[in-house]
């Protein structure tokens, strides 16, 4: 029973990596960036910004709950390449002027490479994880 917890208590940061998922893919309704302006038929389009969101939410979510099943290196690479390209997202893509996006996915990238970053700087240091 011990292992079962102590196995737990080493996940946490996953969780917060599914919890950063749900809101990255929720957050461009609750914010106001998922629609642009009305093209000329008045139909909106979802924006390039609301895309990235949902795009890296589904990825970080597989990623995350595969991380809460079976651990295994890649996730956190993977998790914190995902984190980078958040930040850097708004510049490449051109969202950069929509800045309720561009801080969201800041923010939210920010918080997910240093979880990675902290995630495999703890299973190298103090091997909390067997890497597979």
């Amino acid at each position: 029973m011990a292992g079962t917890a102590e196995r737990m208590s080493e996940r946490w940061r996953d969780g917060i990596m599914l919890v950063l998922a749900v809101w990255l893919f929720i957050s461009p309704w609750l914010l106001g960036y998922a629609m642009g302006a009305p093209l000329a038929g008045g139909e909106a389009t979802a924006t390039v910004a609301a895309w990235n969101a949902w795009i890296v939410a589904v990825i970080l979510a597989v990623a995350a709950v595969w991380a809460l099943v079976s651990f295994a290196e890649w996730h956190d690479w993977v998790t914190g390449l995902l984190g980078a390209w958040l930040v850097i997202a708004p510049w490449v893509l051109g969202y950069s002027a929509t800045m309720t996006a561009v801080w969201n996915h800041v923010i939210v990238g920010v918080v997910i490479v240093v979880l990675a970053a902290w995630e495999l700087w703890d299973v190298r240091h103090h091997g909390t994880r067997a890497a597979a």
